[in-house]
Order: C-alpha cells, then structure tokens, then sequence
C-alpha cells in the first residue's frame, strides 16, 4: 500500500516523538510514549481529506515535539 505524502509526514513525526521519549530519562520515557500514542490515537478519526486539519495538528505537533525535546523537560503528566 502506498502511502500519500501527508501519510508519511505523520508516521515520520509519530516515529520522531518515539526517539524523543527515548532520550528522556527511564522513568518518564514511559509517559512521553503514551502522551505521544494519545495524541495521535485521539486524531486518528479525523477525515482522511481534511488536508487542512491534517497539515495544522502536523505542524502543532511539530512544535509540541521541539519543546518537548528541550533537556529541560523531564516529564510529562498525561
């Protein structure tokens, strides 16, 4: 199956926030996860062709992902 571009972009930003919860300290790796798998599980409903939605909730989480790599964070509260 192939994938459209903003498909890509999505899997491409979900695995960026998985390497990102990675490199946060063991006992609140678990949370950046879920915070992560949360978020999107929430907008996985969302219609297919409502490219604007897609593209705004891409580059919100984008900007969620750049804050929330800051080495000053060390948890999240899901």
């Amino acid at each position: 199956m192939r994938l459209s571009g903003l498909q890509r972009e999505v899997l491409a930003l979900y695995r960026q926030c998985l390497r990102e919860a990675s490199k946060k300290p063991t006992e609140a790796e678990l949370n950046f996860r879920n915070y992560a798998r949360n978020e999107f599980k929430k907008n996985s409903l969302l219609d297919k062709k409502d490219f604007a939605a897609i593209e705004y909730l891409l580059r919100k989480g984008q900007r969620q992902l750049e804050i929330y790599s800051s080495p000053g964070i060390k948890n999240i509260v899901v």
